[in-house]
């Protein structure tokens, strides 16, 4: 069987916490054996917001912007897994993750089964320990449930809806110093990929 790809994705426009949470997640998830990663970055990209203007619907062949959400599409669809991190904004996601998310819909346009039992986590990182990271996460996974994707978390004690990082504002020094919350990241990948390798056997099965 062939490794499984992940693909994690750092919504934040700065390089601090979420980036190196989701690299140190994606470096973990190789460790664990059979996967491959992918990491990009929302930032410095060229990201326009969906105007809702139906071109995907109605042409079927992506979205009207030719910018860089639309190069982002093949490495979404090849993927069997996401991880999608963001940093807190106001209680939520960032708006530029949130761009991306909403270009999502060209996908599916195209596919209503693009993104079908691909399997999703999150991580989100705050300068407070409670600091929104939770509905964040969940505003993640409504995408996931959205599309058809699988959402998961790290399970009980520790990761109950995915990774939270507490970063006291010092960027990746501070997620890296929070033992407790990087601990909640390797939960939740060993679930991204414990789950991910069992949908992909079951694949395989079923096609033999």
């Amino acid at each position: 069987m062939s490794p499984i790809k992940l693909l994690g994705i750092s919504g934040s426009p700065r390089r601090g916490a979420t980036a190196y949470a989701v690299r140190e997640a994606l470096a973990y998830a190789e460790s664990l054996g059979d996967v491959e990663t992918e990491f990009m970055s929302v930032r410095g990209r060229e990201i326009k917001f969906c105007i809702h203007c139906d071109y995907c619907v109605r042409k079927k062949e992506g979205c009207v912007f030719e910018d860089d959400v639309a190069k982002m599409y093949p490495s979404m669809e090849a993927a069997d897994a996401w991880l999608l991190g963001t940093p807190v904004y106001q209680g939520t996601v960032s708006g530029q993750l949130k761009a991306v998310l909403d270009r999502c819909r060209a996908i599916v346009a195209r596919d209503i089964d693009a993104l079908k039992d691909k399997v999703g986590a999150a991580i989100a990182t705050g300068g407070d320990r409670v600091g929104g990271q939770e509905p964040a996460i969940m505003a993640i996974h409504a995408f996931y449930l959205a599309n058809k994707m699988i959402p998961i978390s790290g399970g009980p004690f520790g990761a109950n809806l995915g990774g939270t990082i507490w970063s006291h504002d010092k960027r990746a020094a501070g997620a890296e110093a929070d033992e407790v919350g990087m601990k909640s990241v390797r939960q939740t990948v060993s679930r991204l990929v414990e789950l991910t390798l069992t949908i992909k056997r079951a694949k395989l099965h079923e096609d033999s």
